[in-house]
């Protein structure tokens, strides 16, 4: 009897060895997207990293330099459909620059502005578990790809929840860090404003975040697409036309001052 026991487990181990199903196939897809969104919340706290990068927005056809501080970031255009700019446009952005690094109402309202995006972006972060219905739809060595579907039962609380509750698409998370690495997706609806007094976001709408690894356990996004249309009151357009790249990312070091970062903005390569 003793025998039969243990030849039964180990036909029963040797079956799940051969067969066995990918262990993130079988973990709760919701559950892993939770793990993947407090990764991203304690890096958010703990990564006070600054860099310096190429900025191309495509859609405006122009080439910028960025380079953090702590006391702001200096943006200076540098490249217009492809092509350097013309002496006198450069030297119009130059003015332009040191304009700004010494204008303390500029840059306590890009600060402000900044403190608000991440704010939005941290809360909608932490909605994602929530607003969607989440499935396994695709594994390999390094990254799950999760499906999600608006959730009927999520009952969004503002305006840009409404806008996110309504989108179905993809989360690519990287497995050993638990990073994501990918959210795409598109509006399933129409998102009526003020009922559809005021104005519409369009079904189809799209966007799509890609980020990465741009030094051991440092992630920064390196493409943004957002293509979201609409009308609002008056037959005024709304909604966002995006399509930005980042590239050659550098570290910075935190002691970097606004008129080093304007220096260091003008290399372009």
């Amino acid at each position: 009897m003793m025998m039969k026991l243990v030849s039964k487990i180990w036909l029963v181990c040797l079956c799940l060895t051969i067969f066995r199903v990918p262990l993130c196939m079988a973990q709760d897809a919701r559950e892993m997207v939770r793990r993947a969104v407090q990764s991203e919340m304690a890096a958010s706290r703990n990564d006070h990293s600054l860099w310096r990068y190429r900025d191309e927005r495509r859609d405006e056809s122009t080439t910028s330099v960025v380079v953090e501080t702590t006391e702001g970031s200096v943006k200076r255009l540098v490249e217009r459909s492809g092509h350097p700019l013309s002496p006198a446009e450069s030297d119009a952005e130059s003015k332009r620059v040191e304009d700004f690094i010494h204008d303390p109402a500029k840059l306590a309202k890009q600060k402000k502005d900044s403190a608000a995006d991440d704010k939005n972006a941290a809360e909608l972060l932490k909605m994602l578990p929530e607003a969607f219905t989440w499935r396994v739809a695709n594994e390999n060595g390094e990254t799950v790809t999760l499906q999600f579907a608006p959730d009927p039962n999520f009952h969004p609380p503002d305006m840009q929840s409404r806008v996110l509750s309504t989108m179905e698409g993809e989360l690519v998370v990287d497995k050993r860090q638990q990073r994501i690495r990918t959210i795409k997706g598109k509006l399933t609806q129409d998102v009526l404003i003020g009922y559809g007094m005021l104005g519409r976001l369009k079904q189809g709408g799209t966007f799509d975040v890609e980020r990465r690894e741009v030094k051991p356990g440092l992630w920064q996004i390196t493409e943004t697409h957002v293509h979201i249309e609409g009308k609002a009151l008056f037959f005024k357009t709304i909604g966002q036309q995006q399509d930005e790249e980042q590239t050659e990312f550098r570290e910075v070091p935190r002691e970097t001052t606004l008129e080093q970062a304007a220096e260091m903005s003008k290399t372009v390569k």
